[in-house]
């Protein structure tokens, strides 16, 4: 996962957040379902490394999802969005327990692989990263896309410019941005904000990290624990 995560992440950045996403479906579906024809542990591992690869994906998913929701929501949605993965664990046990004792495990892949292939179906009417357009450049189709999403949501879209790179000035007595701050910022450069009070410093991101880190040790370890316990 870490060396798929890493991969897709430069994928995504690069060829856009939908392949970000595509490809690493792809391969879990087919690593997946070809897991289950394996005659022999070495093949068997081999297509499940591939399917961790792919699995390293799944955070560009979360990614391309939350650049659609605004700043004051993501918090919110980020936990939302973290809840799934706690309800595929039970959803797979689930599936192991009542199926591999009648059907064996082969049938416990095949189903598994499933879930990649409902991804790939939708795919097609998944739209592109508004704010991944923007940060190469492509501002006009960024902006229709903003369109077709206000239009859906029956809003009209907020006064403002698209644009690649830009600073932040706010406007002190009101401590919001200026009305001349872009609607989309860049990805791939960092901004400035003239504010002090809304500077947030690297080690509070540090922070951050090292607390997704060992939430995710914490629960690889329950799971191994309940194993070991069950």
């Amino acid at each position: 996962m870490i060396v798929g995560a890493y991969l897709w992440g430069v994928v995504s950045d690069n060829h856009g957040r939908r392949k970000g996403f595509l490809i690493p479906a792809i391969v879990m579906f087919v690593a997946g379902f070809l897991s289950v024809f394996s005659s022999n542990y070495a093949s068997l591992l081999i297509l499940r490394y591939f399917v961790g690869i792919g699995l390293g994906g799944c955070s560009v998913l979360p990614s391309w999802f939350l650049e659609f929701i605004p700043s004051p929501s993501r918090g919110t949605w980020v936990v939302i969005l973290s809840t799934f993965w706690t309800l595929g664990t039970i959803l797979e046990a689930s599936l192991a327990s009542l199926i591999m004792s009648r059907l064996g495990w082969r049938w416990v892949l095949a189903l598994s692989s499933l879930s990649s292939l409902v991804l790939l179906v939708f795919y097609s009417v998944t739209p592109e990263s508004p704010r991944y357009l923007c940060a190469k450049g492509r501002t006009i189709e960024a902006l229709q896309i903003l369109r077709k999403i206000a239009r859906v949501n029956r809003v009209e879209i907020p006064s403002g410019t698209l644009a690649s790179d830009y600073t932040i000035e706010f406007d002190e007595e009101n401590n919001t941005p200026s009305k001349n701050t872009p609607l989309l910022l860049s990805l791939r450069k960092f901004y400035i904000i003239k504010n002090p009070k809304k500077t947030k410093s690297s080690m509070q991101s540090l922070t951050s990290l090292f607390m997704l880190f060992f939430t995710r040790i914490r629960q690889i370890n329950a799971l191994l624990m309940g194993h070991l316990l069950f």
